[in-house]
C-alpha cells in the first residue's frame, strides 16, 4: 500500500521485523509459548513502525508488495489480539513466515510514488481498501484452521485447533462481515469520488481492478445471504470464502503486480 523507498531507517526496520518474524517461525516450538508471543509482538511493532515511516516519514508510495505487507501486518495484529482474548490460541509458524516474506517483498518492490495531482485523501481511501484485505485475509486463515480441525475430527484425531470449532467458525464470519462492510465503503467511495481521489479530469473507466473487486463483493454478499437464509457452513462456506478472497486479491494486488512487474509501468 504505502511505504518509503529503502532509506537506512526503513531498511533497518524491515530487516529487524523480518528477522523477528523468522525467529518466531523457525523456533516457535523451542522458544516456548510466552517467548514466542513476545517475539511476534516485537515483529509486529517493528512492522508497524516501518509502515508508519512509509506513511509519514517520506513521500508516500504504493504497490502490490506494500499492499501485501499491510495485509500481513493486519493479520498479525488480529492474531496477536486473539492470543490475549483466547490464551489457548497457539503461535503458528506459517503466519510468521508470511509476515517475514511480506516485509522483504515490500522492501524489494516498494511501489510507485503517489501522483502529484492525487487527492490528499487518497491514502485514506487505500487504507480503507487494504483494511478490508486484512479482514478477509484473517477470515481465510480462520477458515483454513477450521477446515483442518474438521478434517482431524473426522479422522478421530486430536484437532489441536486451539479454539472450539464453533468459536472458530463464528470468528471467521465476523471477519467476513466486517471485511464486507469495508469493501462496500471502498467501492462506494471509489465510484462516487474516483476522479477527485486520483486527480484526473477524465472519467475513470471500468478496469480489471474494479471488475474483480465487484465480483468479490458479489461473492461475499452471496455467502452472507446464504449463511443468514440457508445456514451455509462447513466446506461450502469455506470454499466461497476462498473464492471471494482470491478475486479480491486479483483486484488490486494482481493488477498492480502485472503493471509493476510484468509490464514495468508505474501508475
Amino acid at each position: 500500500m504505502i511505504l518509503a523507498s529503502a532509506s537506512p531507517l526503513s531498511l533497518t526496520l524491515a530487516l529487524g521485523a523480518s528477522a523477528a518474524y523468522a525467529v518466531s517461525a523457525i523456533g516457535a516450538d523451542r522458544l516456548g509459548l510466552r517467548a514466542a508471543r513476545a517475539t511476534v509482538w516485537l515483529a509486529w511493532l517493528l512492522h508497524a513502525a516501518l509502515l508508519a515511516w512509509g506513511l509519514f516519514g517520506a513521500a508516500p508510495r504504493f504497490g502490490f508488495a506494500p499492499a501485501l505487507s499491510v495485509t500481513a501486518w493486519l493479520v498479525a495484529a488480529v492474531y496477536a489480539v486473539e492470543g490475549q482474548i483466547y490464551p489457548q490460541v497457539k503461535t503458528h509458524w506459517a503466519l510468521s513466515a508470511l509476515g517475514a516474506g511480506a516485509v522483504l517483498l515490500a522492501l524489494l518492490f516498494p511501489g510507485s510514488p503517489l501522483h502529484v495531482n492525487a487527492s490528499p485523501w487518497l491514502p485514506l481511501h487505500w487504507a480503507l481498501g487494504i483494511a478490508s484485505y486484512g479482514l478477509f485475509a484473517a477470515a481465510v486463515v480462520h477458515a483454513w484452521f477450521m477446515s483442518r480441525a474438521e478434517g482431524r475430527i473426522r479422522h478421530a484425531a486430536d484437532p489441536h485447533s486451539g479454539l472450539p470449532l464453533l468459536t472458530m467458525e463464528r470468528l471467521t464470519f465476523r471477519f467476513v462481515g466486517a471485511g464486507f462492510l469495508l469493501l462496500s465503503a471502498t467501492l462506494l467511495v471509489g465510484l462516487l469520488f474516483g476522479n477527485q481521489l486520483y486527480g484526473s479530469a477524465a472519467p475513470r473507466h471500468w478496469d480489471h481492478k474494479t471488475a474483480f473487486a465487484v465480483l468479490s463483493w458479489l461473492t461475499f454478499a452471496i455467502l452472507l445471504v446464504g449463511r443468514a437464509r440457508f445456514g451455509w457452513r462447513g466446506r461450502r462456506a469455506v470454499r466461497v470464502v476462498y473464492i471471494g478472497s482470491a478475486l479480491l486479491l486479483l483486484a488490486y494486488v494482481g493488477s498492480r503486480f502485472v503493471m509493476e512487474i510484468v509490464l514495468e509501468r508505474s501508475v
